[in-house]
């Protein structure tokens, strides 16, 4: 399997490289990614070097194109597709299917990956988005249980790739609209869930914090208490006079104990999310995967069994120090 990890900036797409990762995928500096934060992504010349390190050690680069212009935006995906085609880029990963359509039509020989922003998730989706669009891989998103997966990879026309470490989504990518209900910035269009300008963070006298979006309260922590972004989803709200985490948790999905059946499934490839992690973050997680999928295949698969380094490992980089299976272990399913 191929583990695809995420670039932020050129010092992570280094060192995820250095670490392991066979590919990484990264986006420009604009609303064509969904990782549209100040200070993140690459500029045309961070990007070309940052294509130039991976190919040199036999790696590859993709470019997220995952987010959904309006009619009147278009041209701007479409320069988008034609600079990643000059750049070199390894492959494009996108949603929408105007998006797709032009890149089919204008770029061919670029391959085009589904992004999990399509959600799509049955195997006529994927059938269709191949059939029209020519897409090499699609990646699933983060709301089916393992054995959806398996029946997917089964009867799926193009290569599946699946997240396996991470924040965690808990709605059908690239159709959320929570954040714009709050700030009327839509993530899938804007390409944030929570743009930096609507957010506030206020901090008491005694230490205590509080965070608003848009002057609505998410959240409030204690002194000592660690405090991650602040997105709707994973606020904490009063429900009926009991404050919790009413939509989900703050923690992270991982799926290292179900690497071997992933593999067996014929998962072509497992994704890292974290384009707005650091180096740190980037560089152990992708050492962390790399050496668990190594292992695997090097040793007899009845006997691979998950290493308490690796956990260790993976749950310092996780929200809340705290890791999830997610919608992969269902156990009513």
């Amino acid at each position: 399997m191929q583990l695809v990890c995420p670039a932020g900036n050129l010092p992570a797409l280094q060192a995820a490289i250095d670490a392991g990762a066979d590919a990484v995928y990264a986006g420009f500096r604009d609303q064509t990614n969904a990782r549209a934060f100040a200070g993140l992504n690459f500029s045309d010349d961070e990007l070309r070097a940052g294509i130039a390190y991976a190919h040199a050690r036999g790696r590859k680069v993709y470019l997220a194109l995952n987010t959904y212009p309006d009619s009147a935006r278009l041209a701007q995906w479409f320069a988008a597709v034609d600079k990643a085609a000059s750049l070199g880029c390894d492959a494009i990963i996108a949603a929408e299917m105007a998006v797709l359509d032009y890149a089919a039509r204008t770029h061919p020989r670029l391959p085009r990956h589904l992004s999990v922003q399509g959600s799509a998730t049955t195997a006529p989706a994927l059938r269709y988005m191949h059939e029209r669009f020519g897409i090499a891989r699609a990646v699933l998103p983060r709301v089916l249980a393992i054995g959806q997966v398996e029946r997917l990879c089964e009867s799926a026309p193009v290569p599946i790739e699946v997240f396996a470490f991470g924040s965690l989504c808990i709605m059908v990518e690239g159709r959320c609209q929570l954040s714009s209900y709050v700030t009327g910035a839509s993530p899938n269009r804007h390409g944030v869930c929570s743009p930096a300008k609507f957010v506030r963070w206020h901090e008491s006298a005694d230490g205590h914090r509080s965070v608003h979006l848009n002057d609505v309260l998410i959240d409030e922590y204690e002194p000592e208490e660690a405090a991650g972004y602040p997105t709707v989803c994973k606020g904490r709200f009063d429900v009926r006079g009991e404050i919790f985490h009413a939509l989900e948790e703050p923690t992270s999905l991982n799926t290292l104990e179900l690497l071997p059946r992933l593999a067996q499934a014929g998962v072509a490839a497992l994704k890292i999310e974290g384009r707005q992690r650091g180096v740190a973050y980037v560089s152990s997680v992708t050492r962390t995967w790399r050496a668990a999928i190594d292992t695997y295949y090097a040793a007899d698969a009845s006997a691979w069994s998950v290493q308490a380094a690796w956990l260790k490992s993976l749950a310092a980089h996780a929200e809340g120090q705290q890791t999830t299976l997610g919608p992969y272990h269902r156990h009513w399913h």
